[in-house]
């Protein structure tokens, strides 16, 4: 049985600064490869794959530097949130329901986000504070007890500037 928290988080100026950077990262990886897919369709007829992109992702790493400032784990999961948007539209036209062509995420409109894995426990609970890849420790504040092992974190700026996980 999976359950999820929510708890707030207090980061310091520079974590905050990753975290925005983060959210960003994520933001162009997704619509850099929303718009390569596009293209590859339109000169070939066939769409690009979650692991064709994952590869690209190593290479547009390199050819972009600033990409490797942030989690590495969160560009994956952006790419993979992109494959299953794919999906689910075209899923939802077999089936008759309308979910949607995956849209492009706006700097301003769309949520600042983004969810990291727990790969060997990068996300782990130490003495009242939450341990994140790339973040460090971040001052959190527990309502309950996490039982169980941690499969993800997802860190969210609220538009009032509040931070959760």
């Amino acid at each position: 049985m999976e359950y999820s928290y929510r708890f707030r988080l207090y980061p310091n100026k520079e974590q905050q600064n990753l975290i925005a950077k983060t959210c960003g990262c994520c933001r162009f990886v997704y619509n850099y490869f929303l718009s390569r897919r596009k293209e590859v369709y339109a000169a070939t007829g066939n769409g690009l794959t979650y692991n064709a992109c994952s590869k690209e992702l190593t290479a547009l790493k390199i050819e972009r530097p600033w990409l490797r400032e942030v989690d590495a784990t969160a560009l994956q999961t952006a790419v993979k949130n992109l494959d299953k948007a794919y999906q689910s539209f075209f899923r939802g036209l077999k089936t008759g329901v309308r979910t949607g062509y995956p849209q492009f995420k706006s700097k301003h409109t769309s949520k600042a986000c983004y969810t990291t894995k727990n790969n060997r426990s990068t996300v782990a609970v130490i003495n009242g504070k939450l341990r994140l890849p790339k973040l460090g420790l971040v001052k959190c504040r527990f309502s309950k007890q996490v039982e169980g092992r941690i499969l993800s974190a997802t860190v969210t700026k609220s538009h009032s500037g509040k931070y959760f996980v």
